[in-house]
């Protein structure tokens, strides 16, 4: 009877895609490690944090929106116009605490918005933040008029100031929005109800629960984590143009789905979906360091992202059985 238990949990613990994750992500280290030794160095595994740190945060706010039944394909443009309003009131000799607060509140309007329209329309939000999408980025166009927006080296701090003298700050605020995020969804009465609207949104209703207001806090909540994303590209590059955030929404999308998150809601945990971003930043990397030239990685990349989405989907679909 032991044995048969022990078995059973051997079984549930390899089909926890967190597990598997962890250990193709340990396997590829040790692989491409003995390949090239440069790889496991110090050096090279904070570039791989500061490397995902971006896609790292939006990625959080893409895996909240999955489980409570939504989705944002507009996180990318709304990363770029937080940051865009940011660099063009710093251009202007404007004071730094403001123009944060000012792209803060921005990404988290433009959330709001994305969340009443989605709410009260009962359109699918796959649309209507795409077409969202386009609003930001023309209003980010407008603001920045086709041109750089420059931040004059005032957000550097985020990625000179290091903790433990290797971990940059923009590396911690990736940090503590994923224990911000595991202990929304997990720990409080918040978390547990969007979970429940993303798993079956009619049950959730017939308790109780005001699903419109739990939507729109849910988009609106995105929006404040965007920001934060917004704020650590600006650092990385010092500069930014209308268009820069095009295609984090897909890498984020990827990264949350690779990590055990499904469209259908109310599935998936915020560790898996950090490990799937981790794991693309270390494929990229490895990349890199392995010397493939570009347009094979490219291949390369998309292949194995296709192969974890499709191996995902599959588990998921055998849990259902």
């Amino acid at each position: 009877m032991d044995n048969k238990r022990l078995t059973l949990h051997k079984n549930h613990i390899f089909k926890d895609q967190r597990i598997l994750l962890g250990l193709i992500i340990i396997l590829m280290i040790a692989v491409v490690g003995i390949i090239n030794p440069k790889f496991v160095r110090l050096t090279n595994i904070t570039a791989i944090l500061q490397q995902i740190s971006v896609l790292g945060v939006l990625t959080m706010a893409m895996t909240m929106l999955l489980i409570s039944g939504g989705i944002d394909l507009s996180i990318g443009s709304m990363m770029t116009l937080s940051a865009v309003v940011v660099g063009s009131i710093i251009m202007k000799g404007g004071n730094l605490f403001l123009a944060v607060l000012a792209g803060v509140g921005v990404s988290t309007l433009c959330g709001l918005f994305n969340g009443v329209i989605v709410a009260k329309s009962r359109c699918m939000p796959l649309i209507i933040t795409l077409g969202t999408s386009q609003i930001f980025y023309g209003i980010s166009l407008l603001i920045a008029g086709g041109s750089f927006i420059n931040f004059q080296k005032r957000l550097d701090f985020m990625r000179k100031v290091q903790l433990l003298g290797f971990l940059p700050l923009m590396v911690i605020f990736m940090i503590a929005i994923v224990l911000i995020m595991y202990v929304l969804l997990n720990k409080t009465k918040f978390g547990r109800r969007i979970v429940a609207i993303g798993g079956n949104e009619k049950n959730a209703y017939l308790s109780g629960l005001n699903i419109d207001l739990y939507k729109i806090i849910t988009y609106g909540i995105s929006g404040v984590i965007v920001s934060i994303a917004g704020l650590i590209f600006a650092a990385r590059l010092n500069a930014i143009t209308a268009n820069a955030g095009s295609g984090y929404e897909l890498d984020a999308l990827v990264a949350a789905v690779i990590g055990g998150v499904t469209f259908e809601g109310g599935r998936g945990t915020v560790l898996g979906a950090f490990l799937g971003c981790l794991l693309t930043g270390i494929i990229s990397n490895a990349l890199d360091i392995l010397g493939v030239h570009a347009y094979v990685k490219i291949v390369i990349t998309g292949a194995i992202i296709v192969g974890a989405v499709v191996l995902s989907n599959i588990e998921n679909a055998r849990k259902k059985q």
